[in-house]
């Protein structure tokens, strides 16, 4: 898109309730803490605000979702068309019947898992182990530590590209790991999904979290500027072995590092470009694919443009 081609459409935008930024910065918005910046940044005041906006968008601009931007990698030039981030609105917790919970897709999973606990809701606790929002887990399948989205998600709610609302059951969605057929498909702007566990005494539900931070604690380095696990565990293997395998534990690539701790999350020593981080994480997928045979597939999710 040529920069007469953004002036016309910057210059067409829906009116909003909520907020329309030019030129915003998205490296505050990231856990690696780089990245340039949105064309454009839309923050929806609510739902309807969302899906007045996106059906007054003109089709021919890209629309990107970022949640708080645990697991994605914004390229230094930037991000094209219209980048969109969820609030304060979209960040609701709603125990219900039977065991089950509604969350807003801009919830932390930590809040979910946390807000599931005090309800009395049992099988939700391993999101307290996943960075992100409950939208990425949805878009991702997100999990750990054995229990993964598909596990426990009876709906989730979204909206098309076009602003119209769909209603998609775990079997619409068609989850695989660390992904969704239907996400893959068509593109799609989670609102928030229904939660399924079963009843179990708060203080045990507590107790089984306090373990799966003690053990993300202990092994994950997550007090640095990382993006959490940077590369899919191919069938029956473990990422982080063969980032062993190949050497790349602790090496620096301009300012960017493969974890000492843990060889399967990238990080930000302090400062790395975008083009750092991704380029590290391509020398080690050619290097595995070159000594081991083995083809790696990123997890971290990258957007945007090189630098020029």
């Amino acid at each position: 898109m040529g920069a007469a081609a953004m002036s016309d459409w910057r210059d067409k935008l829906p009116s909003v309730r909520g907020r329309l930024v030019r030129d915003e910065p998205l490296a505050p918005f990231t856990w690696l803490r780089v990245g340039g910046p949105a064309d454009v940044l839309f923050l929806p005041q609510d739902a309807a605000d969302l899906a007045e906006f996106l059906k007054a968008l003109d089709p021919g601009v890209p629309v990107t979702m970022l949640g708080v931007g645990s697991n994605t990698l914004v390229r230094d030039g930037g991000v094209e068309g219209v980048v969109i981030r969820l609030g304060r609105a979209f960040a609701t917790l709603e125990p219900l019947p039977d065991s089950r919970i509604r969350a807003g897709a801009a919830a932390l999973d930590a809040h979910l898992a946390k807000a599931a606990a005090e309800a009395g809701i049992g099988k939700l606790e391993f999101y307290i182990g996943v960075p992100g929002t409950v939208g990425g887990a949805l878009a991702m399948n997100a999990g750990c530590y054995g229990l993964e989205t598909k596990d426990v998600l009876v709906e989730a709610y979204a909206l098309t590209r076009a602003g119209e609302p769909v209603v998609l059951s775990n079997a619409d969605m068609r989850f695989s790991y660390r992904k969704s057929a239907a996400v893959a498909e068509q593109q799609l702007i989670f609102t928030g999904g229904l939660f399924e566990g079963y009843a179990d005494d708060p203080a045990a539900i507590l107790a089984r979290m306090t373990s799966v931070n003690a053990r993300r604690e202990a092994a994950q380095p997550i007090r640095e500027k990382t993006g959490g696990s940077t590369f899919k565990n191919p069938p029956g293997l473990s990422a982080w072995k063969l980032v062993d395998q190949a050497g790349w534990r602790g090496r620096m690539w301009g300012g960017a590092m493969f974890s000492p701790q843990h060889s399967n999350f990238l990080i930000n020593t302090g400062e790395a470009t975008a083009a750092d981080l991704e380029g590290l994480g391509e020398a080690v997928r050619a290097d595995v694919r070159a000594r081991l045979r083995i083809e790696l597939e990123w997890e971290i999710k990258r957007i945007g443009r090189p630098a020029a």
